[in-house]
């Protein structure tokens, strides 16, 4: 049993043979990456040898041939084993629509001898986060308000009595508030395609970094503030939703306007 002797390059190859769009160069990969006698399992089945191997690999490229796969820098290898992540990820750019963690043990060759998938919890958060950020995007506070759970975790760092110029902000608990609270920014707000964000995933937590660029609709006056996003997503709902922004900012923003 032995690892081999270029892992990163496995490690590409094996998220590579994903996309691979002609069926030749998927076949001579699978058979380069996979030992004859290889199991790969994963959650809703198994595969073993070549065929079986060539076939599933193919199937996942006829499925999700729109995507492609990513591996994380979080490699860790011993003996005759390795971990590490990979994402589902537009092939125009975006979030991804799937995280897993790779399991493999190899041969005396150095060929995949067993693998295994497990999916990662992180799937369904960057999931929700991407439908929350098209439709926040979007400006439909009801359609926001879907995604929320209820009661949610709602904090802003505002003093509680809130600030006159900034009437969304104020104490939220509910879907019809999560809903007003979007809908009232939007009010108050002309439309504006955000900065692509930064965002961090761990498991059902996700911080979004992000410079806020609003232009007032009674005024035309425009202002920015930096943001940052903490929201937790279980059973496909956001449960808490904490904003940390540069109060300061908005609220000379609005001042200025009224």
């Amino acid at each position: 049993m032995t690892l081999p002797q270029d892992i990163d390059r496995f490690v590409r190859q094996y998220a590579e043979v994903w996309s691979i769009p002609d069926a030749d160069r998927r076949r001579n990969l699978v058979q380069s990456l996979w030992a004859p006698a290889a199991t790969e399992l994963i959650s809703s089945g198994t595969y073993n040898g070549h065929e079986e191997l060539v076939a599933r690999v193919s199937d996942a490229y006829a499925q999700f041939g729109a995507f492609v796969f990513v591996p994380g820098k979080d490699v860790v290898a011993h003996h005759d084993a390795l971990t590490f992540s990979t994402q589902m990820i537009p092939s125009a750019g975006g979030l991804p629509v799937w995280c897993g963690k790779v399991f493999v043990e190899f041969d005396e060759n150095g060929q995949i001898l067993r693998d295994h998938q497990f999916t990662d919890p992180a799937t369904e958060t960057y999931t929700l986060l991407a439908a929350f950020l098209q439709r926040v995007a979007a400006g439909d506070g009801e359609l926001v308000a879907e995604l929320f759970a209820e009661p949610v975790d709602w904090k802003l760092n505002w003093p509680a009595e809130g600030h006159p110029n900034v009437p969304w902000i104020r104490e939220r608990h509910t879907r019809a508030d999560v809903a007003d609270h979007f809908r009232t920014l939007a009010e108050y707000h002309i439309p504006s395609a955000p900065d692509a964000p930064e965002i961090f995933v761990a498991g059902a937590n996700a911080v979004v970094m992000l410079v806020l660029r609003q232009t007032v609709k009674a005024t035309g006056r425009s202002y920015q503030a930096r943001c940052a996003l903490h929201l937790t997503v279980e059973n496909n709902l956001i449960t808490r939703y904490h904003v940390y922004e540069d109060s300061l900012s908005v609220a000379r923003g609005l001042v200025r306007a009224g």
